[in-house]
């Protein structure tokens, strides 16, 4: 009986000491509306079943990064919050501070989003105004779908399969004779329906592409992508919200040519299941001035074609705004530039014209630029206002999936990995201003050279690796993702980070948390777990628990 005893103490103990290891344990409260009373009794169900199985913090996503725009009921609600949270004796983990994603930072001024340069576009004056004008002959050649020997079309580098995946179909068609079907996408080994062309382009322009789509039960959803590829980069990563049965739409997206001369288009599914889908009358034309920026570090250039003398804003002509801007909204005129009395610009005269356009990537996200001093400005004053509000001990940095930089004129020709390390030193400067002991956090990726801390990463003109030299080495690094990635977290206990887990994302189990646990037993760096969800999915918070510090 004491052999049994004794052995049942020490897996009693081996149990509390795991536990003790593990100083956090939180739950990542994410996608609730502060302003809807149901999702704050949504968020105290999370909360009470997060106390009742262990866990010691809830780190919020709640749009922390404008308090200053926020409601009185806001502020109400998430006063609830915090006091339900000190009732638990759950600790409150503010989430703040998003560049990537940068709508906090955008509903301050729009016009801190990172730039793409576009370089001495045409304007030609006519009166009291000059308006844009495509200089180049760019066209999507045979885009009408007009020209085609049985089922293979004219002008285009290829299309998956003719006359089994691709077709040619002259009954259902948005104009003209003919347009192009797909179907049958099990016959191609990865679900492809595609159709690509090489087009030629000017170096830093703004380019406009507009399609036609019609669809039959297309699965599963979201396969339909239009891709703009140069030297095996996406110029112009957009989702496109298409059901999987609708009449003929069109879908416009712009993106930014950078140095290249040739882009090869894209235009279908990629792992299609099931349904079919027609295009026609495809067209990319190049286009002005819509939603250009205005900020120091996004400034608009006009000069004479002919001499290159520089005119002057606010003297010569206007400054150059986009009235109808919005981030999304690409399939509309460009604003033009009005003269002033008195110009030096005169009537018939033809201008150079340069400025800069943000992009969206994907549903929404729009990255800010990380160097231009405004943005600081309002780090500085929400980090006061997120003091007042939740006194907070621990802050976790958003500082994710930054897919944008090194393309405005206050970021261009910077070192990457450093300007994003001095973004997140800064960031953590501004807190600790209000409490010098407060411990800070931050998403993995942008500092993981497994991730996402390397060159050739979305749209950014730079490399981030060696990022995480340019942190402050007491930040605790939030490793994040679905399975495992043991050499993340070998990397950071080289780099003697402290490493919060933070996994489970949406999955059916909790089968990649338990390896997760195994391969983290190896880091004595490692301190904690988040339970994270990006789809609000909070059924497998016990059976998180029970994979990690209930075992």
């Amino acid at each position: 009986m004491k052999v049994f005893l004794v052995l049942l103490l020490s897996i009693f103990l081996l149990n509390f000491a795991q536990g003790e290891m593990l100083r956090d344990r939180f739950v990542w409260i994410f996608g609730f509306d502060f302003e809807k009373d149901e999702d704050i009794q949504k968020i105290k169900g999370i909360l009470d079943d997060a106390k009742r199985n262990g866990y010691n913090g809830a780190v919020l996503s709640a749009g922390l990064d404008s308090l200053c725009m926020k409601s009185e009921k806001y502020f109400k609600n998430l006063k609830e919050i915090k006091e339900y949270c000190e009732k638990l004796k759950l600790e409150v983990i503010p989430s703040v501070f998003s560049i990537g994603y940068g709508g906090g930072i955008l509903s301050h001024n729009r016009n801190l989003a990172e730039g793409m340069p576009v370089k001495d576009a045409l304007f030609v004056v006519k009166g009291k105004e000059a308006v844009f004008q495509q200089d180049s002959d760019v066209k999507i050649k045979n885009g009408d779908f007009e020209q085609f020997d049985g089922n293979v079309f004219k002008d285009f580098a290829f299309h998956d399969q003719p006359g089994e995946v691709s077709f040619v179909d002259t009954e259902t068609k948005r104009s003209g004779n003919a347009s192009i079907r797909f179907e049958n996408f099990t016959a191609n080994p990865y679900g492809h329906g595609r159709i690509m062309q090489e087009v030629s382009v000017k170096p830093y322009r703004c380019y406009r592409v507009s399609l036609w789509v019609k669809t039959e039960n297309l699965q599963p959803e979201g396969c339909f992508r239009i891709l703009v590829l140069a030297d095996d980069r996406d110029l112009a990563p957009l989702t496109f919200f298409i059901q999987p049965t609708s009449d003929w739409q069109k879908v416009s997206m712009i993106f930014n040519s950078l140095k290249n001369d040739k882009v090869k288009i894209y235009a279908g599914v990629w792992g299609a299941k099931s349904g079919k889908f027609w295009l026609d009358d495809w067209t990319i034309e190049e286009i002005g001035p819509i939603n250009v920026l205005r900020r120091p570090g996004t400034p608009v250039t006009v000069k004479d074609e002919a001499t290159g003398e520089v005119y002057e804003e606010g003297k010569d002509y206007e400054p150059l705004v986009d009235p109808n801007f919005a981030f999304r909204n690409f399939d509309r005129p460009a604003p033009t530039l009005k003269l002033l009395p008195n110009s030096r610009i005169k009537d018939g005269q033809r201008l150079r014209v340069s400025w800069f356009h943000p992009m969206v990537i994907y549903e929404w996200q729009v990255t800010v630029c990380m160097a231009e001093p405004e943005v600081y400005q309002i780090f500085e004053h929400e980090a006061k206002l997120l003091w007042e509000n939740l006194r907070y001990n621990k802050v976790l940095l958003n500082m994710d999936e930054v897919r944008m930089g090194g393309t405005c004129a206050a970021c261009q020709g910077k070192d990457m990995a450093k300007l994003i390390g001095e973004c997140v030193t800064r960031q953590v400067q501004i807190l600790r201003k209000y409490n010098p002991k407060a411990e800070i956090y931050v998403w993995s990726d942008m500092f993981d050279p497994n991730h996402n801390a390397r060159n050739n990463y979305y749209l950014v003109e730079g490399d981030f690796t060696g990022s995480w030299k340019y942190i402050p080495k007491d930040i605790i690094i939030t490793v994040w993702g679905g399975e495992p990635r043991e050499e993340s977290l070998k990397f950071f206990a080289q780099q003697g980070f402290r490493v919060l887990v933070a996994c489970y994302y949406d999955a059916p189990n909790v089968e990649d948390v338990k390896k997760w646990y195994e391969v983290s037993k190896k880091y004595k760096n490692v301190i904690g777990f988040m339970y994270t969800t990006w789809l609000t999915k909070y059924q497998l918070i016990k059976d998180f628990a029970e994979a990690i510090w209930k075992r």
